[in-house]
């Protein structure tokens, strides 16, 4: 593991996130920070991927369910190639294909995303036509926490587990905010490992969410199992990580940046 590369990637991938905030002056800063870390090891070291053909029918399949969290992907995609970076510069704009939450019509992004509770359903159906074609391709699902107050998401839960869905890994950023709040205090979802383990998925968490190394060793230890049962990583993470005025903090959710706090963010990431 390159730890020097998969850092410079971050912060070149934050730096794009801000600058596509700013010029559109768009929101959900914070929620795109929060899982950079985690699309750095999933693209550069785990998933089988080819940005010079996206839709190789090999290809592991990704589905980020927290659809808000578009400006992430977008930056990170462009970086490895799926499309020129120049692209960027029209996000959220009128008649782009990157729009301001996750849009099939971008190459490297599986599935349109923005209504919660809709990715790991989607990402179900997409493992059991995997298994029952002998398909050796993996899905993948990137859930926030936020978006587990969603029922559809426990019923897929529910089924995933029953059908021994071992093809399948969802992956929490368990930020612990949401868009009004702390998610504790609008609908506690803890503890999330003895839930999930009652619905027969096997479980690992990962404190800092933000290290690479304890990231990628949790997912392969996870990927490694001899087991029949679906897989989950929670990731515990900082929204808004990375630049010091943003993490934890509520007001980033929905908050677009003016010039001052553009600058200032720039200067820490730089």
């Amino acid at each position: 593991m390159n730890k020097k590369k998969l850092t410079s990637l971050s912060k070149s991938v934050r730096r794009d996130i801000m600058k596509m905030a700013f010029d559109a002056q768009a929101s959900h800063i914070g929620s795109s920070f929060s899982i950079v870390e985690i699309l750095v090891v999933l693209y550069e070291l785990i998933l089988q991927h080819n940005p010079k053909k996206p839709a190789n029918p090999d290809r592991d399949r990704l589905i980020i369910s927290k659809g808000h969290a578009c400006m992430a992907p977008y930056a990170l995609l462009s970086r490895l190639g799926y499309f020129k970076k120049e692209l960027l510069k029209e996000y959220a704009k009128n008649g782009s294909i990157l729009m301001s939450h996750v849009s099939s019509e971008v190459p490297g992004i599986e599935f349109s995303t923005g209504s919660l509770g809709h990715g790991l359903p989607v990402g179900l159906g997409m493992a059991l036509f995997a298994k029952n074609h002998n398909k050796k391709w993996r899905t993948f699902v990137l859930l926030s926490d936020g978006e587990l107050n969603e029922g559809s998401n426990w019923e897929a839960f529910m089924m995933a587990g029953h059908l021994k869905m071992d093809n399948l890994i969802v992956i929490v950023d368990n930020n612990k905010i949401q868009a009004m709040g702390l998610a504790k205090d609008i609908i506690n979802i803890e503890p999330l490992e003895e839930k999930f383990k009652a619905f027969d998925w096997e479980v690992a968490r990962v404190e800092d969410g933000h290290d690479f190394q304890k990231i990628y060793d949790k997912l392969q230890n996870l990927l490694l199992k001899k087991s029949a049962k679906p897989k989950i990583l929670i990731m515990d993470t900082i929204k808004g990580k990375g630049v010091s005025f943003m993490e934890n903090e509520v007001f980033w959710h929905y908050h677009s940046p003016d010039k001052d706090e553009y600058e200032r963010a720039l200067k820490e990431l730089n």
